[in-house]
Formats: C-alpha cells, structure tokens, sequence
C-alpha cells in the first residue's frame, strides 16, 4: 500500500474503529473465546450443539423435574439404591415390580392377610399352631376312623345308649336267652352263649287276696294262683314256689291237696299233687299254711302259664284257700341249665 503524504502511524483497535457485524466466525481464532469474553445470558441453545451439555457442565441442584422430557429416565439413569420411599406415589409398585422371592415376614402388617389371600390347600399341619383347633374348626362328619387313635376313646367319650349290638365284635349270631361272653383265647370278642347252669334269668311272681278260694271238688280246679313266664332258652329250668296262707278245712279227716299245673300238665302226684293239709280226725277243722316247691323242665321258649289248683280228698265239706283275705303268692325263676 503507498501513501501520498505522511504514513500513518500503526496504533491498537479499539471496539469503536471496528463496525458492528464485520467479524466473523473466520476472524476468530481457535480458542480465542473465553469465558470472560461472553457475555451474561448471551448464550442460548441454539448456540449449543446436541450433546455438548456433559453432566460436567451441569451445576449440582440446577436440574428439576420440568427440565425433563416425559418419559427420558431410564433405569440405566437411576444410581443403584437411589429410589427411596419418597420417590414413588402412592400405589405404585404393582406386583409386575416386585421380584420373586422378594416379599418376606417383615413386609407384611399384621392382620393383613385375610383368607382371599391364601391358596386352597396351602395351610398345612406345620403352618398350625399347638392347641389352635377347636370343635367349631371341625366340619360335621370329618372325623373318621383314621383320624382317631388308637384306644382313645373312653368311657366318657360314648353317649348313652350307643353301643348296640351291631358296634360289638360277636362272633355268631344272637339266640333267645343267650350270653355275651368273652371269646376264649383273649381275642378280644364276644360270643353268644348259653347261659351258665344255676344263673337265675328271670323271676316272675303274682299274687292271689281279697277274695276267698273255696272247693268242695275232688277235681283239681283254679286257685286264682296264676303267672305266665317265656323261658329265654328251651334248656332252661323253671323253679317253682307257692305260698299258700289261710288254707282251711271244715270237715273232719278230709285234706286240701294243692298241686302245680303246667298249662294242663298236673306237675305233682296224680292223686296227693305237690302237698296237702288236713283236718283232725276229732275237731273237724283246720287253718293252716302251705309252702310248695317244684323244679320244672318245660323244654320250651314259648309262653307257658303256671296255676297252683287244688281238691278235696273227700267231697263232703269244704276247702278254702286265702281265708280272711290272707295272701298268697306263686313265684316262677327262670335257671340256666
């Protein structure tokens, strides 16, 4: 460059010899730019390129929630253990958000878990308590056999009037007037049996008063002395008693003959029966007692009534029995053979 003239002399620049818009990006050097040469808020983000924010750059406290796009967190953004319980809302983690084997004892409040909770067939007898099952837990009828141990029924466990025949271990079937006796070789069982010899089964026992038995017949005919027994077994025996009070006799040298009947079956002597009183040859009157006995083998399980009747050995006079309404009893004893 020439100069006509004197040559300027070379001098600094200063911000008023340059004109506003004349330096470009190509007048600046490299690094030329400091920090001290921006101005305050003269950077805007359309002078920052993607990416150029590095977390180095970013002050601490500076990032709050409205600098962040909707759903830009990740899981790889969260630092293990940084989700605390002020972090999350109310209901949200979900069961898709807890992993497996992660809910222990301590999770849970007590009293939470109701029955909707719990599986069918999940309590099992180790998740029970001692002594927590009570009658109201047993559904009627689901006890059986198999639940109960052995010999721990009692006594006092069996109600009245339940052990009948079909609850017992007999071995044959049962025969009227028989026996449950124990079963020989201590097994245990039961068995029907006859009954042993002199065992008294049954008595029956009627009595005759108030009114006055009186014959004049050498027939034997009713004293009103009658019972009706059923032997339990066809072996049996039957013993027979009669006690005969106010027995009279009005006329001299005759007798009373009483004698047992099987239904029609004259049981003592055809003539003189089972016993007798008579009167004395000079006075002609008697009242006295009569005791009679006989053992009777009916071979039979069917009814069977029993009469005491009586006769006069003369039949002149008169016989009574019962005189003065004394009283008079038959007694029948049923007597395992």
């Amino acid at each position: 460059m020439s100069y006509i003239g004197k040559q300027p002399t070379k001098a600094a620049l200063t911000s008023s010899d340059i004109e506003d818009g004349i330096i470009t990006a190509a007048k600046i050097e490299d690094g030329a730019v400091v920090a001290a040469e921006i101005a305050s808020n003269a950077v805007t983000t359309a002078k920052i390129n993607a990416d150029a924010v590095t977390a180095a750059k970013i002050a601490d406290d500076v990032i709050n929630s409205e600098h962040i796009a909707a759903d830009s967190i990740d899981a790889e953004h969260y630092a293990a253990g940084s989700v605390d319980t002020t972090a999350l809302g109310a209901d949200a983690v979900t069961g898709a958000k807890i992993a497996d084997d992660a809910i222990n004892s301590e999770h849970y409040t007590d009293g939470s878990i109701d029955t909707a909770h719990i599986a069918a067939d999940q309590i099992t007898n180790a998740k029970i308590a001692d002594d927590q099952i009570d009658s109201e837990h047993y559904v009627d009828g689901s006890i059986d056999t198999a639940h109960i141990a052995d010999v721990n029924v009692t006594q006092g466990k069996i109600a009245d009037q339940a052990i009948n025949e079909a609850k017992m271990q007999i071995s044959n079937a049962p025969t009227n007037g028989y026996m449950l006796t124990a079963q020989s070789g201590n097994t245990g069982g039961l068995t029907w049996a006859a009954a042993g010899g002199g065992k008294i089964l049954q008595v029956v026992t009627d009595t005759f008063s108030g009114a006055e038995y009186t014959t004049s017949s050498q027939t034997f005919n009713n004293t009103g002395l009658s019972l009706a027994i059923t032997p339990s077994t066809s072996n049996s025996r039957i013993m027979l008693f009669a006690n005969i009070n106010g027995a009279y006799i009005n006329e001299s040298g005759n007798r009373l003959i009483v004698a047992f009947f099987r239904d029609s079956t004259n049981l003592g002597h055809s003539t003189y029966g089972n016993g007798c009183i008579g009167s004395h040859e000079s006075d002609g009157r008697v009242i006295g007692h009569l005791g009679l006995s006989h053992l009777d083998s009916p071979s039979s399980t069917s009814e069977i009534t029993y009469k005491v009747k009586g006769r006069l050995e003369d039949a002149s006079g008169a016989g009574q029995i019962s005189q003065n309404t004394a009283i008079s009893s038959i007694t029948a004893m049923e007597v395992g053979a």
